[in-house]
């Protein structure tokens, strides 16, 4: 069960460099194109990085369900940190609209917005970390 627990930690560490990065080439992508440059390879880069955190996040929730199979469903953090896991999952999917806002060039949002937006799985993820490491209940 260690080797689940540390491909399942692995996955889910990728998966969220890509939930970090992802909002930050839209900031790129928004200002870029204010400013007259050529966006064309971040969109390429957006629509890669999307594809390789979705698998990263398959992987996380398979192996989590392999973990859940093997330790068993039990205690109030797990079932809040399921919560929080649902609203991770959200913000991927609202990432996969906004990607494909952006392949269409019709991203119109500001770069603030993608920034703030770009802290939202922080407030997201700090939580999830405590129920994991702490259990407070």
């Amino acid at each position: 069960m260690l080797w689940i627990k540390m491909f399942h930690i692995l996955a889910m560490t990728s998966w969220m460099a890509g939930i970090f990065y992802l909002p930050r080439i839209f900031v790129h992508f928004v200002e870029g194109k204010e400013a007259g440059q050529d966006v064309a390879r971040l969109q390429i880069m957006a629509r890669k990085l999307y594809g390789f955190m979705s698998i990263m996040a398959i992987f996380t929730l398979v192996l989590g369900f392999w973990l859940w199979l093997g330790y068993g469903f039990s205690g109030g953090w797990l079932h809040a940190k399921l919560m929080f896991v649902g609203l991770l999952i959200g913000y991927h999917f609202w990432c996969r609209a906004y990607l494909k806002k952006m392949q269409a060039d019709l991203l119109d949002r500001s770069g603030l917005y993608f920034r703030l937006f770009n802290e939202l799985p922080l407030l997201i993820f700090i939580p999830i970390l405590i129920f994991v490491v702490v259990k407070p209940f």
